[in-house]
Formats: structure tokens, sequence, C-alpha cells
């Protein structure tokens, strides 16, 4: 039996790996490990942990970095906590491969607890871009640490390949969110609105805003221009699903409360949704709204645009159904007017998402019961030939 461990630090990289987890922990040859950390223990935000243990799955290890702080020191003590307790759960679990997701500070605290003690490492959407986020150093730091790669597109598999990765550990599946969106039953308005009690009306904004990590305390600034665009289209009801625990994040989830106090009857508020009703709502949405890379990556295969708003995500491949805007009140009226414009509906409608492809599940599973371990941690630095050329950083 190989032990595949997945950790997971918040609802949003659980979302993902669901079904993931679900088909290693029903192949005959794998035994499925699970360690839960980060805000899925946090009252705050959502106790998410429990939607784990609901769908199913044994956790076996929860690991408390205490998210007490949304300041820089703060986060910093967490992503130190995290590579003390993780060290300590990895030497008792003692996994064959390690399954990782992404770029935030919990998971680069267990890529460096994990390589400390010696645990192959799995990762999956290495390779990828988010000028303005402090998550983009943390991405590429996790790829340097793993030993097999799963990228969303054959662009970002060239630049982990870039980045000194050996070729033939470097896949591209495509995105695990976007075969979610295939695999979901998802439901329709009227269940959708019984799901989460609320009432459409006659068209939903679903918004999403984080901080820009990178940035030094504009998250209140950013969120307010974008509260002060949304009070000029009352005729949209607003779905807000709340900040993750980065810095500042705190600040933009105080403020959708004080929103949603003063809107009662256009607006509501959610620490986590789960991937069945978040999902769903993005299908029902007249558009995504904020800078999660949900609307970059889930949104365009679901048929709706997106306004994607600052330098959160900049960098990422985007569908034309992305329309980029500066934080200001303005630009974002103007953003949302072209994007309910008839003529960008027709393009939304048309678009090919760039995440897609099929049998991204069944890729990564093959690769992890199959691929050989023997030795995996002695890998040399990939030189690329000399007549390469570099790949954009804007795209």
């Amino acid at each position: 039996m190989r032990k595949i461990c997945v950790f997971t630090g918040t609802r949003a990289d659980y979302g993902l790996l669901q079904p993931l987890m679900r088909e290693i922990s029903q192949t005959p040859d794998l035994e499925l490990l699970v360690i839960a950390s980060g805000s899925h223990l946090s009252p705050e935000f959502g106790n998410t942990y429990l939607e784990i243990e609901k769908d199913g799955f044994r956790i076996d290890a929860k690991v408390d970095i205490e998210l007490n702080s949304d300041t820089s020191k703060g986060i910093a003590k967490s992503a130190g906590l995290g590579l003390i307790k993780y060290s300590e759960i990895l030497s008792r679990l003692q996994p064959d491969l390690m399954v990782l997701l992404g770029d935030r500070y919990e998971a680069f605290a267990m890529a460096a607890a994990a390589t400390l003690c010696k645990i192959p490492i799995a990762h999956l959407h290495g390779g990828e871009l988010s000028c303005g986020a402090i998550d983009e150093a943390f991405r590429h730091a996790i790829t340097k640490m793993s030993h097999l790669h799963f990228t969303s597109t054959e662009t970002y598999r060239k630049r982990v390949i870039q980045l000194g990765e050996a070729p033939e550990r470097v896949f591209n599946v495509g995105a695990l969110g976007v075969e979610n969106i295939t695999s979901l039953p998802l439901l329709d308005r009227d269940s959708l609105e019984k799901a989460i009690n609320s009432h459409f009306g006659e068209a939903v904004l679903l918004v999403t805003f984080h901080p820009v990590t990178l940035e030094d305390n504009t998250a209140g600034k950013q969120f307010q221009e974008l509260l002060l665009a949304l009070e000029g289209f009352p005729q949209y009801k607003i779905i807000f699903t709340k900040a993750n625990a980065d810095m500042d994040g705190r600040v933009i989830n105080k403020m959708i409360d004080t929103f949603v106090a003063q809107h009662p009857d256009r607006s509501c508020s959610f620490t986590s949704m789960g991937q069945l009703r978040y999902l769903s709502t993005v299908q029902q949405a007249a558009a995504v709204v904020g800078n999660s890379s949900s609307g970059i990556i889930e949104a365009p295969s679901l048929k709706v645009p997106t306004i994607n708003i600052g330098d959160r995500q900049k960098g990422r491949i985007k569908a034309p159904s992305v329309i980029d805007c500066q934080p200001t009140k303005t630009a974002i009226a103007e953003a949302l007017e072209l994007a309910m414009s008839p003529s960008f509906q027709e393009t939304t409608r048309k678009v090919c998402n760039p995440y897609e492809k099929t049998g991204t599940t069944a890729a990564i599973l093959q690769t992890l019961t199959k691929y050989d371990l023997t030795n995996i941690l002695k890998k040399e630095f990939y030189d690329l030939p000399t007549d390469t050329p570099a790949l954009p950083v804007d795209r």
C-alpha cells in the first residue's frame, strides 16, 4: 500500500482536492492520509474541517497554527508554528508521498517540513503567476521542493521546467476545479436558493475579493471602491464570499458585514459555501466580481463573465470572458456595464477555457499510483537548452 498524504489548509484548496481524495481513497493500492490545518480549524473562518468529515473522510491530523492575527508578523508566526507541528505529524504518519496544491503560506510550511523529513512532494498548480500576491514566491518555492508536478496548462508546464524541473516529472493535466464543474451535479436556481436561504431576484453578482498581499494597506481602500461601484447597480442581488486568512483579510470581512447589515434585502455573505453551492452560484450569476482565481479558472467553463479587479491575479492566462480593470469605482462600474452588454455575453457563451482538459483526476491518480518513487529525492537541476526563450511574465 502506497500512503498518499493530502494536505489542505483552506476551504478553497479542499474544494479542488475533494474528488482526487475520493479517488485515492477508493484505489486498492493506495491509502489516503489527510492533514487539515490553517483556516479549517478556525471558528472565525467556519470550522470547515467539519465539511471534510461530513464528506466521509477521516482526518488523520488536525494541526492548529493559531490564526489569531492577519498582520505580516502574525502570518509569519503561523507559518513557523506550521513548520514545527507539521514535521511532528509527518514523523508519525510516515507517508510515501505528500500532495500539495497551490501557493499559500500553509502549503509552503508543509513543503518545507516534508523536504526536511525527506518525503517526496507532488505539487498541483505550479508554474502559474499571481504577481500581486506574496503567494507568488511561495508557489515557485514549493515547485523547487517538489518532485512530481501537475500543471493546469502547457504554458505553466514549460515554466516549471524553466525553473529547473525535469520534463519527465512535469505533467499538463488541466485544472481540477474545471473538471469538478463537469463531474458535480450543480444545483438549479430553485434548489440553490433553498440551499443558501436567499432569493436571487432579477440577477445576482457573486463577489469574492482578497487582499493584494504585495501591496501595503490597500485592502480597505480597494474594497471600498468595489462597494461604491456596486451601489450603482441596485438591480442586482449581491452574494459575498469572505476573504481567506490573509494579511488584512479581516478588514475586508468587516466591511462585508457592514454592507450586508446596511443592505439586507439585496445582499448576503458566506464564510464558506462549499464547492457544490459555490460552483452552483457561479453558474447562476450574471457575473463573478473580485480577484479570486475561481473567476479566472472555473467561471469561463460555466460561460459566466468575470470582472477581475486589480493586480492580485496579474500574470495568469485568461479566457476572453475575463475583464481586467483597475480597483476604482469608475473602472469597476465600466467593467460591469461591459460584462452585461449583449456583445460581451455572446463572447462569453462561445469562450474556450484554457484550463479545461479531460481526464484531469484520472491522470493525476495514475501517476500517484504508478510513478516509481525509488530514489526520487536524488534529482538534479534541469538546465534548458541555451537557445530556449524565456516565458513572458504577463500573459
